[in-house]
Formats: structure tokens, sequence, C-alpha cells
């Protein structure tokens, strides 16, 4: 039971969060308080439709197929990275991404992945193997933690550092979840395997959570960079011939 609320918290705050983040941003650009919301709402409503999808599609066994040649779990992320990062280039959506703080606004949701302590408690459950859970929870626990430090004192570099490093945690307990048993057949001798990760509850989190989480620290680091060059031509000294 605690699992699944710690995974109903994750899946369904952060795209709520992200919601949040893009109304917000709506008006930081100008935008009408009535658009700002539409795209919020659409947002969620996207998100949490695909919510619902991912959870029939665990609980029909699609993820956890071994038999399959298709790994669909690893087909559900990057469905829904390219999708989320695609989205971000409709006009209305990437004039909300260009409005002044949107760095800070999109970091908003990673600290929704303090939730991770539910690998911790799945690994004392004994349904996960350890290094995998140990890198997935300590680093989400830590990524989340480390953002509301960061909102408390914002500086373009540290949010560079925690973007990078939001990546290096997701990157990292992706591929010790496929080498420790996501696939038909495990690379990494772990015991047990990380065959749960492809069931519920938490089959949503690397199809929902993470895909999303992935965007936005993609977009960040993108806002992040194009924030620093109008500073660099700033105090650029221009020279005569």
């Amino acid at each position: 039971m605690v699992v699944w609320v710690l995974v109903l918290l994750g899946i369904i705050g952060m795209p709520a969060v992200t919601s949040v983040a893009l109304y917000r941003g709506g008006l930081a650009a100008g935008l009408s308080r009535r658009t700002s919301i539409a795209v919020a709402v659409g947002a969620g409503v996207l998100l949490g439709g695909w919510i619902l999808a991912s959870a029939v599609l665990a609980e029909a066994g699609i993820y956890g197929d071994v038999h399959s040649v298709v790994p669909w779990l690893g087909v559900a992320f990057v469905a829904v990275l390219v999708g989320a990062l695609l989205a971000s280039r409709i006009p209305v959506v990437a004039r909300i991404l260009a409005a002044p703080g949107t760095a800070t606004r999109l970091a908003w949701p990673q600290a929704v992945r303090v939730v991770g302590v539910v690998f911790l408690i799945a690994m004392a459950q004994g349904t996960l193997p350890w290094p995998f859970a140990l890198w997935a929870g300590l680093g989400d626990m830590a990524i989340g933690v480390s953002t509301m430090l960061l909102l408390r004192r914002w500086t373009q570099r540290r949010a560079v550092w925690l973007n990078v490093m939001g990546m290096v945690d997701l990157v990292g307990a992706l591929t010790l979840g496929f080498l420790g048993g996501l696939g038909a057949h495990p690379i990494l001798a772990m015991t047990p395997t990380t065959h749960a990760v492809t069931l519920l509850p938490l089959a949503l989190i690397p199809t929902t959570a993470v895909p999303l989480a992935t965007a936005l620290h993609i977009v960040s680091l993108v806002r992040l960079r194009t924030a620093t060059r109008p500073m660099a031509a700033s105090v650029a000294v221009p020279t005569s011939g």
C-alpha cells in the first residue's frame, strides 16, 4: 500500500506541478489567463490520459512480456520523451518556455522526486535489487532535496549542475534497470532482478515520470544556455579597427 501511495504521489504530482509551471509561465509570457489555463489543463489532460493508458498496458502484462521481441517499456519511455520535447515546439508552448524565469519554474516538478524513497522501500520488501534501488532511490531523493534548496538560493550555475546531475541519475537508473532484468535476459546478475519495474505500480515511473523529468531537464538546460548568451554579449567589449 505504501509503495502504491508513493508512486501515485510521484506520477500525479509531477504532471500537476508541470501544469502549474506552464500556467505561471503563460502569465509571465504575457498570455491571457484563459490561454494560460487552457495550456496547463491541456498538458494535464494529456499526461493524465497517458498515465491511465500506461497503467492498462502494465496491467495487461505488455511491459513485462519476456517473450516479446519489442522492449515496450523502452518504447513507452522514448515515445513520451519525444512527445514532450515536440510539444515544447508548439508555438504557444514555445512562447511560454521563452518567458523570463522558465528554468526556475521547470525545476519545480523535480522536487517531487523525493518520493524516490519508494525504491528503497521496495528493496527492503525484497522486490528490487540493491544496486538499482540505491541508485534510483537515493539519486531521486538527492535531486528532489537539492531542487528545494536551489529554489531558495537560485543561481544559473547551480541550476545547470542540478539539471546535469538529474539526468545522470535518470540515465544511470534506466541503465541499471535494463541490465538488471527489465528485458527477457538479465545482463547483470542481480537478486532479485528488476523485473518488478515492468509491473504495477512501479511500471508507471519509467513510462511517465522519468521521461517527463528527462524532458524538463533538457528544456531547462536549453533555456539556461540561451539565457547566458545575452549576458555574454553584454560584457563583450567591441574593438575598433
